[in-house]
């Protein structure tokens, strides 16, 4: 029979080696963000993010969430609910954590109203145009966004958007945008790929 202090020991150890911020691992997923905590995650900027109905929603300010670990190839997911005027995006491979934007980092953009629709929402800013027009103002929507190796492949809302090659980054961190509007960001995981 087992000693309950050696099974105290056993599940103290397996605690400590959960990674911060990581939470259920089912098929290979990483739950990064399920709204009950910013731990793994730090706060850029002055964006008044704040918890709550199991995600994460700014109003007022400008600023990132950027997540403390890097990453290179992986396939992320998430949910995002915006309004109409809302301007955010989902940073990838950040080059330089302290100073998220969009050239020195890949940025799939969250922005309808864009003065240059060029790379509205769904698209990459300054590498790929979206190639469907999709709205995601005033309901919740998800991007599924691959990257390996050089190959980027966005879709949204089951629609694929993006399929391009680019190498100007290959590993960073990550980055959830708060710069107009509001932005909510739920269920964001991830699953290495290779």
């Amino acid at each position: 029979m087992a000693r309950p202090h050696m099974i105290t020991a056993f599940l103290t150890a397996a605690v400590a080696l959960t990674p911060t911020g990581v939470t259920g691992q089912a098929g290979g997923w990483t739950t990064l963000l399920d709204g009950s905590s910013l731990s793994g995650w730090r706060v850029l900027g002055s964006a008044n993010w704040s918890l709550g109905d199991g995600g994460v929603t700014a109003s007022s300010g400008s600023g990132f969430l950027v997540s403390e670990r890097s990453y290179s190839d992986f396939e992320l997911s998430l949910e995002f609910w915006v309004d109409e005027p809302a301007n955010s995006g989902v940073f990838i491979r950040c080059a330089n954590p302290d100073v998220i934007a969009d050239r020195n980092c890949y940025e799939v953009n969250i922005y309808d109203t864009r003065p240059d629709q060029t790379y509205r929402t769904a698209g990459v800013v300054h590498i790929a145009e979206p190639s469907a027009r999709i709205d995601a103002g005033g309901r919740w929507n998800t991007f599924l966004i691959r990257a390996e190796g050089n190959r980027l492949v966005v879709t949204m809302n089951d629609t694929q958007t993006v399929d391009t090659n680019n190498s100007l980054f290959a590993s960073g961190p990550l980055a959830l945008q708060y710069a107009a509007g509001t932005v909510r960001f739920r269920n964001v995981r991830i699953r290495p790929l290779g």
